[in-house]
């Protein structure tokens, strides 16, 4: 018996998704909901997921329904809000403690998630760890001098294509009976959208050329390609092609995304600063209005992706074999990193010197940008 026929669902079950909290994180997860979808093709399926994100999920071919909660919203307020959906099964798909408690509290009679601790008595069924998942490791400071100390430097081996982090949640759905292979990471936006985004952001009679710049990352600045760099390679990239450059960013990123304005120079007329001026929907379409985004390891950079808007990454203290973007080995994508023994350390700041994104230089990125624009169609 499977384990789907094991759970004894109804012919158009209600199934609940615990989705994850982190913008990046919530798109990795897209190909595990299209092959749940796939599987069940007759249920409702409702994702639970932070306010923040609810509307990244508008128009997705997986979800029917999206019910969000606020930060201060307690795991008890949550639970009651679920109980009055009568679902089926709940599938966790982050391994925290609330995650797991929120559907124990609504009752719902099937509730499948990874076995992790202080939680597993939480669930019906407890998924063991798949093969071939790899840990992040943060190295201390410590282990980071001692790596460069090392002369010659000790080969980094990089994670197998399977150790990314979108065959988590496809191996959870796999549980269900569903497709384990994956499909890529999919969001949507309308034309509507489209238009409205254009006219409010006056690119109705812009050159038909128009890039995106994402110079912030809120995990901290081990992630963040200098801003003189992106300045450098906007301004660039922006002589060789008459580009229309669209600088994204958060409201805190928004001193940022100014300074690498201004640096533009008289050409600045055709850079618009739109950081801490998008809601996600308007973030979404513009991204998708993008021939190219130049961005940093974040949010954006996988929804970019996502939504068919090739990109381009420095990376730093992340691993892009563990959380790139797109599907893995995407040649749509390109990612840019240094060859230093410390990298990835997934620490927020650096302590030593900065040599990961430092080493990345701007002929390579201008070079990697131009390349993408003259093999697109």
């Amino acid at each position: 018996m499977s384990a789907a026929a094991a759970l004894a669902l109804p012919a158009a079950p209600r199934i609940l998704v615990r989705g994850v909290n982190w913008l990046g994180d919530a798109v990795m997860t897209t190909p595990a909901l299209l092959r749940l979808r796939e599987h069940f093709p007759a249920a409702h399926i409702t994702l639970l997921t932070a306010g923040k994100i609810g509307a990244l999920w508008q128009h997705h071919p997986a979800v029917n329904e999206v019910i969000s909660f606020a930060a201060e919203d307690s795991v008890f307020a949550v639970g009651k809000k679920l109980r009055a959906g009568h679902f089926d099964l709940a599938l966790v798909l982050p391994n925290s403690p609330r995650s797991a408690l929120e559907p124990f509290l609504a009752r719902i009679p099937q509730r499948i998630g990874y076995a992790r601790p202080w939680r597993n008595l939480l669930l019906t069924q407890a998924i063991p760890s798949r093969p071939g998942a790899v840990k992040m490791h943060k190295r201390t400071p410590a282990e980071v001098r001692q790596l460069i100390a090392v002369t010659p430097p000790v080969p980094v081996t990089p994670p197998p294509p399977a150790a990314h982090q979108i065959y988590e949640y496809l191996h959870l759905v796999a549980a269900l009976g569903a497709n384990p292979e994956p499909v890529p990471p999919r969001l949507e936006v309308t034309p509507a959208e489209l238009e409205a985004a254009r006219q409010k952001f006056g690119l109705t009679n812009s050159p038909g050329l128009v890039l995106g710049l994402n110079p912030g990352a809120e995990y901290g600045p081990a992630k963040r390609w200098p801003a003189d760099k992106f300045a450098a390679a906007a301004k660039a990239i922006q002589q060789r092609t008459g580009c229309t450059w669209l600088i994204f960013g958060g409201k805190n990123d928004l001193p940022l995304a100014t300074q690498i304005q201004s640096a533009l120079g008289p050409a600045s007329a055709a850079a618009l600063n739109v950081a801490g001026q998008t809601s996600l929907r308007e973030l979404m379409a513009l991204l998708r209005l993008c021939q190219v985004l130049l961005t940093n390891d974040t949010g954006p950079m996988h929804v970019a992706a996502a939504l068919g808007t090739p990109v381009v990454v420095p990376f730093g203290s992340t691993s892009p074999e563990l959380t790139g973007p797109g599907l893995p080995g995407d040649p749509r994508h390109r990612l840019l990193r240094s060859a230093v023994p410390c990298a990835p350390c997934f620490l927020r700041e650096c302590p030593i010197d900065f040599r990961c994104l430092n080493g990345i230089t701007v002929e390579s990125v201008v070079q990697v940008v131009v390349e993408i624009l003259r093999q697109t169609p």
